[in-house]
């Protein structure tokens, strides 16, 4: 999905402490037994599901047959149910005769459980539970849903499930955790007009009379509850093979051609991923379903041979879509179809280790774009991605790449940047570390292995370690059983006879925990002579190290960006990587960019080194350091909200260094363009925008004012941009046109943009317009949350104070798996003291015990919020007072 053991709590203790543990220890903890909340002892072999939904009604009656084994004898079956109502049920023997008579069908809403009373012990053997029941049809991407859309003919519904992490008990009784696969088969009683679609191709129709038909879909494999798909509307279907493999699209009627980019896509990444893992696509088909709409907890999502995915993450409008969006079907699509393999074929016991699943696709995905687009520069986005996740990793509230899950609140919370794009990076450092070789020859042998069963961590690094004949897991246990992010500071390097010879000493890197005692992590470090070839690697273990290389020249440290630490050189060493930053490659320019920045905001050097490497940066330096740069600058800006003085002097000093590139590119966007200078085109129109220049800001206005007219001033690929800048910067007569414009707009992808804009206003009034907005019905069911969520970005004490206030009716308009981390979200942007106690108290009185992580985590980032702008703001105001007067 495109977006978290007391046992093993012991072992990362363990790991921290000692620093012994090895793949053996792991194992022997993980193999104990395999975690549940459901008690052992029946098994589903099978499930034949057949659904009858009433979309005008909004709710479902259902028959359900599983069939079970019993391995010891037992007196109930207890199975996840969520908002289901039960009529008849029975148990069947192999002849089909009733067994063991139900005394009583209890449901347990708080576990999420129903449970089937015998009135005597059912024997071991294998039996088929029948149970007939009902259930609700939801507005939200949770269970099965319902999403609305407008057309030319008026409003219409799709229906769509959403499973992951645990929610397939809402549409059928289950056994709904991961380690519990069986084989499905669903049929579904539907309008004949209606086109369906599921896991598998439709293998029957049945006319049923009154303009019904019964669909039935072919058998899965053996696979888990979560990956279970039903899909069906006035949906249209494009298709094209890829060997045995039929690919299809599929989107609301009249959409289908802007879904072009996804089919493609999609072609190329089965062909390379049939290759890569050496174990071809096993199902028949694999559509990717377009919905309209959206969710506060995924874009899209994995299911098997049935890729669910948001339309603004799947489609192209020529009228609105840029080089951004472009990029990002391809991505979402190598990211799920990644999870074909990685999550399905092979699929982890429990969701400790959902990383197995999301860190890996993550991988796969950015693989896979740099293979089959190398001018995308994938390679300097896993900079970016590795950045992102240490900022979450360097703060007390972070937790271990395997960690320790204990119930549903606490699966919800593990789609995080940690499990994403910590997994991720620690894999790309891995595979440098093993070889590109050896690394491709351990997954292909933990696929054929493992393939259609359940695995923990342990399994694979046991591939990896026999593939690449080095102890990879002993590295890899470091990284993924403990949290946080190593440092490596650069000791004085001494140059005799020729050769340079370096030490390094490895601490931790903390953001929020100045004090605390570092751990040890054997760390992977590359080092490189700048500007030349000279290049070699060592293993830092036991917190010290020493590399030699073979001419004099100034080294970079963690060279190529793929270690999982932040690198901190000595003042001397530093200011020569200035003074030469223009012979650095580019991703080593970022990855200087992106330490110096969390240095200087750890207290750890100085702020102002920043503003040094931002000086120096050169014109012609690629558009992704120049991204970075203005992404910087433009977010460093709001740091002097507090401060309308030296914010001036300091949007003095970031436009002068911003806009002579974006001049260099200008407004027009042309054909010759590459890919990067489209997305910093793009980049830098926010950037300025966000720190009040006035020529972009009066040139956006112009375009905006004259669209009508003319044809040019907006074009599609920079509509985003203008109109976000318009929006940003509104008065209330623009806000109005804004929102006559979202209510006259029949595009869902092109309506649900204005909307979300309407809610990025500077001005408090306006933004409070948008927040009583969002509650409307005008907006649609799936726009609420996000609005709010948006004037969070801006304004995220008055989003908060009003999500509390409207908490009611906004959790209505949440999927389920949000809610524990969506009011906290709110709040996360915040640097206002006041709002860590208002955190809190909403923790305490709305979350259990167990869903409190997102609330933590909002608290440490506003708590470092503010004292990073102590820290950071005067050595920021003494460098531009110095250097601008």
């Amino acid at each position: 999905m495109k977006r978290t053991l007391a046992c093993l709590a012991s072992l990362m203790l363990l790991n921290a402490t000692a620093h012994t543990v090895t793949n053996q220890a792991i194992r022997a903890v993980e193999t104990t037994q395999v975690t549940t909340q459901l008690p052992h002892g029946v098994t589903p072999v099978h499930y034949f599901v057949s659904v009858t939904p009433d979309i005008k009604a909004m709710t479902f009656s259902a028959h359900v047959e599983i069939e079970v084994k019993v391995n010891k004898p037992t007196s109930n079956f207890i199975l996840n149910a969520v908002d289901l109502k039960f009529g008849k049920v029975v148990l069947l023997n192999a002849q089909d005769k009733p067994v063991a008579q139900v005394r009583k069908t209890a449901v347990h809403a708080k576990d999420q459980t129903v449970v089937v009373h015998f009135a005597k012990k059912v024997e071991q053997g294998n039996y088929r539970l029948a149970m007939d029941y009902t259930g609700v049809i939801g507005t939200q991407a949770t269970g099965l849903f319902a999403l609305s859309y407008d057309t030319q003919e008026g409003k219409k519904k799709g229906l769509y499930t959403q499973f992951e992490n645990s929610e397939a008990r809402r549409l059928f009784p289950s056994w709904d955790e991961p380690n519990y696969k069986a084989t499905f088969t669903l049929e579904a009683v539907l309008p004949s007009s209606d086109l369906a679609v599921s896991n598998m191709p439709v293998e029957s129709k049945a006319n049923v009379g009154e303009g019904q038909t019964k669909v039935r879909f072919a058998t899965t494999p053996r696979m888990s509850t979560y990956l279970l798909f039903f899909g069906s509307g006035d949906f249209e279907r494009a298709t094209t093979r890829l060997g045995q493999t039929e690919l299809g699209v599929i989107t609301k009627r009249g959409s289908l051609e802007q879904a072009k980019d996804a089919l493609e896509a999609s072609k190329l990444v089965l062909d390379e991923y049939n290759d890569y893992f050496d174990v071809p696509y096993p199902l028949p088909k694999l559509d990717n379903v377009a919905a309209p709409g959206r969710s506060q907890f995924f874009g899209a999502m994995e299911n098997w041979g049935a890729i669910f995915t948001f339309e603004s993450n799947m489609l192209i409008d020529p009228k609105i879509s840029n080089a951004h969006n472009r990029e990002n079907v391809f991505t979402i699509a190598a990211h799920e179809i990644a999870h074909q393999w990685f999550g399905n074929l092979v699929t982890m016991q429990w969701w400790d280790d959902l990383w197995l699943n999301e860190g890996f696709a993550s991988w796969m995905e950015s693989r896979a774009t740099a293979k089959l687009h190398p001018e995308w520069n994938a390679h300097l986005k896993n900079v970016l991605a590795r950045n992102w996740s240490m900022q979450q990793d360097a703060l007390k509230t972070t937790h271990p790449i395997v960690q320790s899950i204990k119930s549903v609140a606490q699966v919800s919370q593990a789609f995080d940047g940690i499990t994403y794009q910590k997994g991720q990076s620690v894999i790309n450092m891995l595979e440098d570390f093993a070889g590109a070789d050896a690394w491709r020859t351990g997954v292909r042998s933990y696929m054929k292995q493992h393939a259609y069963g359940n695995t923990r961590t342990a399994d694979f690094w046991d591939h990896m370690d026999k593939a690449s004949g080095q102890a990879i897991s002993a590295i890899a246990t470091d990284f993924t059983l403990q949290p946080g992010v190593p440092l490596i500071q650069v000791g004085d390097f001494q140059c005799q006879d020729g050769k340079l010879t370096l030490s390094l000493v490895q601490s931790e890197f903390s953001d929020d925990q100045p004090t605390k005692k570092a751990l040890q992590w054997r760390v992977p470090v590359t080092v490189q002579s700048v500007g030349g070839k000279d290049i070699a690697r060592t293993v830092v273990e036991g917190g010290k190290g020493r590399v030699t290389l073979g001419s004099c020249t100034l080294p970079v440290v963690n060279a190529g960006q793929t270690g999982y630490f932040r690198t901190m050189y000595g003042t001397g060493h530093f200011q020569q990587l200035v003074s030469q930053f223009d012979k650095l490659p580019t991703v080593d320019q970022l990855g200087l960019l992106l330490d110096t920045w969390a240095l200087g905001a750890a207290g750890m050097q100085t702020a102002s080194n920043y503003l040094d490497l931002a000086q120096r940066t050169p014109s012609q330096a690629e558009p992704q350091v120049w991204a970075e740069v203005a992404q910087q600058l433009s977010g460093t800006h709001r740091s002097f909200e507090d401060d309308v003085v030296n914010q001036a002097v300091f949007e003095r000093f970031a436009v002068s260094k911003l806009r002579p590139v974006f001049e260099e590119l200008g407004w027009e966007v042309r054909a010759t363009d590459s890919h990067s200078t489209r997305l910093l085109r793009e980049g830098l129109i926010g950037a300025l925008s966000v720190l009040g220049d006035t020529h972009v800001v009066e040139e956006a206005r112009r375009r905006y004012a004259m669209q009508d007219t003319d044809a040019g001033a907006m074009p599609g690929e920079l509509r985003r941009s203008i109109l976000a800048v318009v929006a940003r910067h509104a008065d209330p007569a623009t806000w109005d046109k804004l929102h006559a414009d979202a209510k006259a707009e029949r595009t869902p992808l092109i309506k649900d943009m204005l909307y979300s804009l309407l809610a990025r206003t500077r001005d408090k009034s306006l933004a409070q317009r948008a927040l009583d907005l969002a509650l409307t019905d005008e907006v649609g069911e799936t726009n609420s949350a996000a609005m709010v969520a948006r004037v969070a970005d801006l304004h995220p004490e008055m989003a908060f104070d009003f999500a509390l206030a409207h908490m009611d009716v906004l959790n209505k308009k949440l999927d389920a798996t949000s809610r524990s981390r969506y009011f906290p979200g709110l709040a996360s942007n915040s640097a206002q003291p006041a709002m860590v106690d208002k955190v809190r108290a909403y923790s305490k009185k709305y979350l259990t015990a167990d869903a409190r992580r997102s609330a933590d985590e909002a608290i440490a980032e506003i708590s470092d919020r503010i004292a990073k702008r102590k820290r950071v703001l005067p050595s920021l105001i003494g460098w531009l007072n110095h250097n601008q007067g």
